[in-house]
């Protein structure tokens, strides 16, 4: 099977936007997951809200051109995931939606606070657990019928082990890149920035748990049909996880133990920022890693077919559009994606540095 230049950037360029997705919104959705859990008082509530309130409805940008994206290059998968997950794809625009008003309601209505509160935690939770499932499920195998359309129980059909251990992972992945961002931007010695630090590390433990549990499954149960002549290219991001993963593990036990010794100089804020920041970026790494990992695995199907499927599986032979719109598609990108980038590098650059207390006074 023979693919043009273009059809192969295509395919590995929406993974790339589904790997941009994962790392920029991943973070500010673990936070608000685990926001009821590390945040005391509605100070610390405040101080969660105000670490990704200048960065979230940006970070989203990436779900929404990936999604375009499919829909351009590969119309036939971008039918049948989005109308076979159409109740967990409108489960996850509820939890999208919903976490805008606890974002946005908060500051400007603090009489209902717990509510603004548990809205940011359910459309947190919502996305972060279901966009791991939808991606467990392209790679296990839908039934499909012979038009390609999906046609098993809607939303239960869709949760199987291998499934919820793919949910299970996403979530957690997310949760541990909300940590390590909020031990970024919460004051040096707050209460709220120990309680992030402390739970890093149990949950890096967990991540690479549920990784390993999660390959086994893959390789012994689902034994996914891979190409081949990719094979070194996945051992390459499968060992580039692993030592990011540990890496940032030891990052995250040096920055717990400095923060043990409780020193107030400024060489050690210095040092406890550049930890944190090492943190951050090494778990954004792994999770780029996992999402090249899944496209080198599954190349070149977009979406599986499972065993009682009477449909084929949709690959990008069948799926793809025509030269002329992957031509554009990419004339397009190249003029939009470095605007994109450079607005994400000034804002991230603007917004730099951990929150003061006359931040709090700024809205979230």
């Amino acid at each position: 099977m023979e693919f043009t230049v273009l059809e192969v950037l295509w395919y590995f360029l929406i993974f790339l936007l589904i790997a941009g997705y994962f790392v920029l919104d991943g973070f500010d959705l673990g936070i608000g997951v685990l926001s009821p859990f590390v945040a005391k008082d509605e100070k610390e509530m405040r101080i969660c809200r105000h670490a990704i309130g200048p960065v979230w409805d940006g970070n989203e940008v990436w779900l929404l051109t990936a999604g375009g994206a499919l829909f351009a290059a590969f119309a036939p998968a971008y039918a049948t995931t989005f109308s076979g997950f159409y109740l967990a794809i409108m489960l996850v625009l509820f939890g999208l939606i919903v976490r805008v008003f606890g974002l946005e309601y908060a500051h400007h209505d603090p009489a209902w606070m717990k509510v603004w509160n548990a809205l940011f935690f359910i459309g947190s939770l919502l996305p972060a657990l279901l966009t791991g499932v939808a991606v467990g499920n392209v790679f296990a195998g839908i039934p499909m019928d012979a038009a390609g359309n999906y046609n098993g129980i809607p939303l239960f059909g869709l949760i199987s082990p291998f499934t919820l251990l793919c949910g299970l992972f996403g979530l957690c992945m997310m949760l541990t890149a909300g940590a390590c961002w909020l031990s970024l931007k919460a004051p040096l010695h707050s209460n709220l920035r120990k309680r992030a630090v402390a739970i890093r590390v149990p949950l890096q433990i967990v991540n690479l748990v549920l990784f390993v549990l999660m390959t086994l499954h893959a390789l012994l149960i689902t034994k996914f049909d891979t190409a081949p002549v990719l094979a070194p290219v996945r051992w390459i991001f499968f060992v580039l996880f692993i030592v990011l993963s540990l890496v940032s593990l030891f990052t995250n036990l040096k920055g717990k133990a400095l923060l043990a010794q409780g020193a107030t100089d400024e060489a050690s804020a210095k040092a406890a920022y550049k930890l944190d920041l090492i943190a951050f970026i090494t778990q954004s790494a792994t999770a780029i890693m996992v999402v090249f990992l899944l496209a080198t695995s599954m190349f070149p199907y977009l979406v599986a077919a499972s065993a009682n499927s009477v449909g084929p599986a949709l690959t990008i032979a069948n799926t793809v559009a025509a030269d002329g719109t992957l031509f554009w598609m990419t004339a397009i990108a190249c003029v939009g994606v470095p605007i994109v980038l450079v607005y994400h590098v000034i804002t991230y650059y603007t917004f730099r540095g951990r929150i003061k207390e006359e931040d709090l006074d700024a809205g979230y």
